[in-house]
């Protein structure tokens, strides 16, 4: 098996699809000739010709309106979002026609399509371009959420989305996209939508994670395991919406201690939902409150500031230690 980082793995994700199904279409602000800017799609247009990967005006509201026309001729559009802060100018479209569709033709037609978007920081980003902001299209009824991890995971989950009947929403964390290589299989894997995984079992405390968050959570149930000798389950989400609370609840019932890591501001978001299903469900297995490791409510700083916005090892390892002393 290769050594991919993450844009490799997403790239062959897009060569093995667009290879077996001739209704894959890509379109996006420079995703042809350029390559997209992260170089995801780079090889596409010269392989599959400018029919099906396409370079787009800057409009983010045309590339989704054009992607829902698409969907609705039978092909099966994957847009992209240059990046996830210039996302909300194709909401419009988004919120009112594509997550509906399902909905509104009383579940006769479905409408495929995928929109991908890099998201979060860690980057040195200028303003806009490090926003986390999953828990706004989670909300959507209709939008299904995946954010992968890391590069097996995000070549599987990509394939998914793309064979996936209704809209998905395809978060790629930017600062994972060549921080670390995994081994990725020559042949397709698919992981389904809708299902956290088990990274590692343990029995003292429950770890959820997801996107970028999942390499110091790593790190950081490592350092205390080897400090304390505590055994940590390690869930890592990877689709927000629909939230698999099942295998959360089932791993809180066993362990009685819950921390969950988010990038995103504190207030309103997936990890308050995890607390909320937690409660609902495994409330009297607890023997601490959950912990919540969030960013901050406000706007993402710039450059190096983000490094005391973003959960680091150290944070992550205090939660957890709190938790367990508690």
């Amino acid at each position: 098996m290769a050594k991919l980082n993450m844009v490799q793995a997403i790239n062959l994700a897009f060569k093995q699809e667009m290879a077996g199904d001739p209704e894959v279409v890509v379109l996006g602000e420079d995703v042809g000739v350029d390559g997209g800017v992260f170089r995801l799609t780079d090889g596409l247009l010269e392989e599959f010709g400018s029919e099906r990967v396409i370079d787009t005006p800057l409009a983010e509201s045309a590339i989704i309106g054009s992607s829902i026309g698409m969907a609705l001729a039978g092909l099966k559009p994957v847009c992209e979002m240059q990046f996830s802060g210039f996302s909300y100018l194709m909401m419009g479209q988004f919120e009112a026609y594509a997550t509906r569709w399902r909905s509104r033709t009383q579940g006769q037609f479905n409408l495929p399509m995928v929109i991908r978007m890099p998201y979060g920081g860690g980057v040195r980003a200028l303003e806009h371009h490090a926003e986390s902001r999953e828990a706004t299209y989670a909300h959507l009824p209709g939008s299904k959420v995946v954010i992968p991890s890391g590069p097996r995971n995000a070549r599987a989950l990509l394939v998914a989305a793309i064979r996936d009947p209704d809209p998905v929403v395809f978060m790629e964390p930017k600062h994972s996209y060549r921080a670390f290589r995994e081994e990725v299989p020559d042949e397709i894997e698919v992981l389904p939508i809708g299902k956290a995984q088990v990274v590692q079992e343990g029995t003292d405390l429950t770890l959820v994670g997801w996107g970028a968050m999942m390499r110091p959570a790593l790190k950081a149930a490592a350092e205390v395991e080897k400090k304390r000798g505590a055994k940590i389950e390690i869930i890592d989400l990877q689709t927000i919406s629909p939230l698999d609370g099942n295998t959360i609840v089932e791993s809180v019932s066993h362990t009685g201690r819950c921390v969950v890591v988010q990038e995103a501001p504190r207030s309103f978001g997936v990890s308050s939902e995890i607390v909320a299903r937690i409660n609902d469900k495994a409330f009297l297995y607890l023997e601490a409150p959950v912990k919540r490791l969030t960013g901050y409510d406000v706007v993402t700083p710039y450059f190096g500031r983000e490094k005391n916005y973003i959960p680091t090892v150290g944070r992550i390892v205090r939660g957890i230690e709190d938790t367990l002393d508690f």
